[in-house]
């Protein structure tokens, strides 16, 4: 048999009724870091969570003392040596329906861009885990591709592994290794894989508002590329080197609800920041004007915003736009 992993190597020796509290032992004793995690959940059950993680015998045996039911983190990427394609079968519904991975992970499979997994393990809700050997010396940061129903856990990110259990409508199920990869496995290409499964959006012109200066194919792969936890953030900042820049806001939303869109963020939300970025910038008080029959409008900010109308937005402008 093909030679695995430490992590696929321990469960492959384990099965459902190994203790918690020996399973944790047995990971961390071959050098893979673990961590608690709430009984039959998966938040975890540390002030830091994955970061956490340890190879601490006497760490780890004082955790499961404490709560010998608390099911079991490994961190994914360099710090384990696995990293993970989380299959969901229970995705967000799109117009088609129900978005289900295992049509997206084969599709993936054929292409020749997820093969080589070492082990497959059936999670509670019907979906899978698929194990790969970690790239040495090569960061891959996790990702979701909620489209295609597929996670990718790399460097920031972590997974429930057997004999783990959790609680699903009244009925425990455990996570449970359903099968071995007796050929070769190999190391995954996540950005490769992610790019097939989610490509992300490539402005097809630049704004009229927009500088010759500025690369907008740029600054949108670099806001699509933002994970969960520094979407708002990354959004915030590229739409401030817009303000700066003198690009008008509905420009600005042009260039950015795509690429924010694909990271994640809803069309109100990235609406939402960009009008912040844009406060931050360009601070004015508000005037209030008088229509025309006498009536008192609402106030607008000096970038054109309405105040009250977050569905307004400035006409776009003639601008010079220094390059980002």
């Amino acid at each position: 048999m093909t030679k695995h992993g430490a992590v696929s190597s321990i469960l492959l020796r384990m099965n459902a009724a190994w203790p918690l509290s020996a399973a944790a032992r047995e990971l961390a004793s071959a050098g893979v870091p673990v961590f608690p995690c709430v009984a039959f959940g998966k938040r975890p059950a540390t002030g830091h969570g994955f970061h956490d993680a340890t190879t601490d015998l006497d760490q780890v045996e004082e955790w499961w003392r404490q709560s010998p039911g608390a099911n079991i983190g490994v961190p994914t990427g360099a710090a384990s040596g696995a990293v993970v394609v989380d299959v969901d079968v229970h995705g967000p519904v799109d117009v088609h329906g129900p978005v289900d991975g295992r049509t997206s992970f084969d599709r993936a499979i054929r292409a020749g861009l997820a093969e080589g997994w070492e082990l497959l393990v059936r999670t509670p809700t019907g979906g899978m885990h698929a194990y790969y050997p970690a790239t040495p010396c090569t960061e891959q940061r996790s990702w979701q591709a909620a489209r295609a129903g597929i996670d990718f856990r790399g460097d920031g990110g972590y997974i429930i592994v057997p004999p783990s259990a959790r609680s699903i409508q009244g009925t425990t199920v455990a996570y449970q290794v359903e099968q071995v990869n007796t050929g070769p496995a190999t190391t995954l290409d996540a950005q490769r894989l992610r790019d097939f499964l989610d490509p992300r959006p490539t402005p097809q012109s630049t704004p009229a508002g927009l500088g010759r200066g500025v690369d907008v194919s740029r600054l949108a792969t670099w806001v699509a590329a933002r994970g969960e936890g520094e979407r708002n953030r990354g959004l915030f900042w590229a739409a401030c080197r817009l303000a700066e820049n003198g690009l008008p806001a509905s420009d600005a939303l042009d260039v950015l609800t795509a690429a924010a869109g694909h990271a994640g963020l809803g069309n109100r939300e990235v609406a939402t920041t960009v009008r912040s970025a844009y406060r931050t910038v360009r601070p004015a008080p508000a005037r209030r004007g008088t229509s025309s029959l006498g009536r008192r409008e609402p106030p607008v900010a000096a970038d054109g915003w309405f105040d009250r109308d977050t569905n307004t937005r400035p006409s776009a402008g003639s601008s010079t736009v220094r390059g980002l």
